[in-house]
């Protein structure tokens, strides 16, 4: 079988490292590189360090409007698949580069994979929620991590072709955790370019959603719920956001408590994950991932994204306020030791199974 992927942001690169290890056990592959997610830190140290095969295409698409972007993706994603002509189209996730591939390949008939498929938030006003809805309708295959993602899709009338397989994050997440262990993969380098040393104890902070960056109010409310925290919050930054938290600094001459570094690869958010007190993120991966660790999480977002994950309080949502952030953060916790919600850690088997019996039909 001949399967084109098509990645290109940050998460997607890490379910790929998984799904593609096996993928290649018995199938050709040629994977695809949009270039949504461009900075070294947020792209090429992934392949590095997971041991991704190389991109056999690098598109060099990122920046500008949805428009602008899924527009440029549809005409080059589309020359790729006339040209290598794949039995199946392999998307993850719910990206521009994602509902550019499945258009493209619906359009040239060619069946259509999706892993991650069902997620819902309930509204068009997010615009991962747009792309989530086309590629699933023209997908032939897919691939739920859980079973509240396969009832939505049965709700829209595709559960025939709906499958759950697991998360392909947990797959990754048991495995790199198992490869990092105790030693810290790598030393954090702060945004001036000081190597900065990991203390003992620390909180995990990601923020790069737009909803919560562009308005230096909002961020500042979450900023100074890092800076009454009982230990030192790690905050790596994400590219588009450097140059706003470098002026917020030199305008403020609080924010002692946070170490802002740069974008960490794969193996270090592993292991900061695992080792943090508490983690605060408004990424969809993310939060998985403290629930992997069970590890308390809020979530500065309005909608639920994983209902998996709410339970026992171990994932809340937030507003971007100071003081609903570190209350949610007060609130007592508990942890279940045999969940299995995301599945057994072998995703990306059962989606190579399908993916090869789809082939056949």
């Amino acid at each position: 079988m001949r399967v084109v992927t098509v990645v290109g942001a940050r998460p997607q690169f890490i379910k790929a490292a998984v799904v593609s290890r096996e993928l290649r056990i018995n199938n050709e592959e040629i994977i695809v590189h949009t270039g949504q997610h461009y900075d070294y830190n947020m792209s090429e140290i992934f392949f590095k360090e997971m041991n991704i095969p190389r991109p056999d295409y690098n598109l060099g698409i990122n920046g500008g409007t949805h428009g602008k972007m899924t527009g440029e993706m549809l005409i080059a994603i589309e020359n790729v698949l006339m040209e290598e002509k794949p039995d199946m189209v392999l998307l993850y996730g719910d990206t521009n580069s994602t509902m550019a591939g499945a258009i493209d390949a619906a359009k040239l008939h060619i069946p259509v994979c999706h892993v991650e498929a069902g997620n819902r938030l309930g509204t068009l006003n997010n615009p991962e929620e747009i792309n989530r809805i086309i590629t699933d309708h023209i997908s032939s295959i897919l691939c739920c991590c859980t079973i509240s993602a396969r009832n939505s899709l049965v709700n829209e009338g595709i559960g025939d072709k709906a499958f759950i397989v697991g998360d392909p994050m947990y797959d990754a997440f048991k495995y790199y955790t198992n490869s990092v262990g105790e030693k810290i993969p790598e030393k954090l380098i702060d945004i001036n370019g000081n190597m900065v040393n990991l203390p003992k104890e620390f909180y995990y902070l990601t923020c790069h959603r737009e909803e919560n960056t562009t308005d230096d109010s909002t961020l500042l409310e979450i900023l100074s719920a890092m800076e009454l925290l009982d230990a030192r919050c790690v905050y790596p930054v994400h590219p588009r956001n450097r140059d706003r938290i470098r002026g917020l600094l030199q305008n403020n001459n609080r924010f002692r408590n946070t170490i802002f570094c740069n974008p960490v690869g794969y193996l270090m958010s592993i292991y900061l994950v695992n080792h943090a007190k508490k983690i605060i993120t408004d990424s969809g991966g993310l939060q998985r991932e403290a629930y992997f660790a069970k590890k308390q999480c809020v979530t500065i977002f309005d909608y639920i994204v994983w209902p998996e994950t709410m339970i026992n309080n171990r994932n809340q949502l937030s507003k971007p306020s100071r003081e609903e952030i570190l209350n949610k953060l007060s609130i007592n916790v508990s942890f279940d030791n045999n969940d299995t919600q995301f599945g057994d850690g072998h995703s990306a088997k059962k989606i190579v199974s399908l993916l090869e019996n789809g082939s056949k039909e």
